[in-house]
């Protein structure tokens, strides 16, 4: 995200707010028939009522009708699941929307709300390891999701359409969905709008037909995605395709309002040199999405198409192609971990300066390095300890977290460093991580003892003197 909240780009460095996670009621988890209700949530320290228990998603498959005249949305979703546990009833998050219709594997099934809970009961129990499909029926205008810093995510109406976004817990606003990082699915996508209107979506373009004054359009996302990073971002768009060296599908969608001069120009070399360093590109499709969208003030990395809230400039645009490998492809198990996000893109955007023959990621480094010990706000809180979600994207996540990483570069070498990074985004391709991960395989490569050099970088609060 760029806009700290750059992966967001707006810069939060004195934020005082506290929030407190609100935890949910335990529910009881014994049964005498061995048989339990799924958990309301997943237990994450900033969001602990996103995601649910008890089973595990496969596939999203959405289909959407959206009317920007009159903002509402129809839905219909079918969800392909494991159950990971005996399962009397389990949740999806939702928010809003009349829900019209659950049926668990073709069958009606009762269902309650309650906040963003969708309380579901099957007309069968499930049994540990048995495959099913919910769907549900639901309609309405979607909610615009306010986060604990006070930006804003989910369905947000624009103009002409829609700029969709749902990183941290803006998903719920517009599907039903296991919302949390660590359950990553497919996804399809069939959209319909108004003749005129352009659907983006992740993944890769299977059709696009128009009848009776509308037209549909069908994405698929083949790859493991988490929840948050689908896109159906829609409005009026030039949109050009093209082809990488490689044959790499390249979608360009750009608000004819707007101009972005000859900065997506620079895509295809971008993604190349990435491909360099970190290794393959780890999906089946690129792009970017170019909307007008002021309300909205950060942009994102939605997987394979990364959306932009204005025209970006060329580090915005290095940022979130970066995503793709470090938080999109490798992304945290939970989200207090966002600087294995953030403070990776952004010393991307150093490292293609750096290749480009412009400022060294070096030159970034000391520039910040001198910021005073004094100067708290700067250099509080630490990287892997935001304290609190108000924190999340914090500018000291984006920038210490990125001098973290070209400390370690100039530490262990250049040699050591890359392999670092490549064998960070090979062995996590598409699962998920921890700090603690990072700091072990860093420590493996390098043949180093780091915990004193991660303690003052990533754990403690002051400016790191020695490392």
């Amino acid at each position: 995200m760029t806009s700290m909240r750059v992966g967001r780009t707006v810069l939060r460095l004195g934020v005082s707010v506290l929030v407190m996670a609100v935890l949910a009621v335990p529910r009881p988890l014994w049964a005498a028939d061995g048989f339990v209700a799924g958990s309301p949530g997943l237990g994450d320290p900033f969001f602990p009522l996103a995601g649910n228990g008890g089973y595990d998603v496969s596939n999203y498959s959405l289909v959407l009708g959206y009317d920007p005249a009159t903002k509402h949305l129809d839905g219909s979703a079918t969800i392909r699941a494991t159950a990971t546990q005996n399962l009397s009833r389990f949740d999806l998050d939702l928010r809003g929307f009349d829900v019209s219709r659950v049926a668990v594997d073709g069958t009606a099934a009762s269902f309650t709300r309650d906040g963003q809970e969708l309380i579901i009961t099957p007309p069968t129990k499930l049994r540990n390891g048995q495959a099913f499909t919910v769907a549900v029926d639901y309609a309405g205008v979607p909610l615009v999701i306010t986060d604990p810093d006070q930006s804003i995510e989910g369905w947000v109406p624009t103009d002409d359409g829609a700029f969709v976004v749902g990183e941290p817990q803006g998903s719920p606003g517009w599907y039903p969905v296991n919302d949390n990082p660590r359950d990553k699915a497919t996804f399809d996508f069939r959209v319909t709008v108004p003749d005129g209107l352009t659907v983006m979506a992740n993944g890769v373009l299977l059709s696009q037909t128009s009848t009776g004054g509308r037209t549909t359009f069908v994405w698929r996302e083949s790859l493991p995605m988490a929840p948050y990073l689908a896109t159906a971002t829609l409005g009026r768009f030039d949109v050009t395709v093209d082809h990488l060296a490689n044959g790499l599908p390249v979608y360009l969608a750009v608000d004819p309002t707007v101009s972005t001069s000859s900065v997506l120009s620079k895509l295809p070399s971008i993604v190349d040199f990435y491909a360099s360093i970190y290794g393959p590109y780890p999906f089946d499709a690129v792009g970017a999405i170019v909307d007008d969208a002021k309300d909205v003030g950060y942009s994102l990395e939605t997987q394979t198409k990364p959306v932009f809230y204005r025209p970006p400039d060329v580090a915005t645009l290095a940022h979130e192609l970066s995503h793709m490998w470090f938080g999109d492809s490798v992304t945290l198990t939970e989200w207090p971990d966002m600087w294995l996000h953030e403070g990776f893109a952004t010393w991307s955007e150093w490292i293609w300066s750096e290749h480009d023959g412009r400022k060294s990621a070096h030159k970034f480094f000391e520039n910040l390095y001198n910021t005073p010990a004094q100067d708290t706000a700067f250099w509080t809180p630490p990287p892997a300890v935001p304290g609190t979600p108000v924190f999340l994207f914090n500018g000291t996540i984006y920038l210490r977290g990125a001098m973290t990483l070209q400390a370690l570069r100039e530490k262990v070498g250049d040699g050591v460093f890359f392999q670092i990074m490549r064998d960070w985004a090979a062995e996590h391709r598409y699962g998920n991580v921890t700090t603690a991960q990072f700091i072990a395989l860093a420590e493996r490569d390098s043949g180093l003892d780091l915990r004193h050099f991660f303690d003052v970088w990533v754990y403690q609060p002051d400016k790191p003197t020695s490392w």
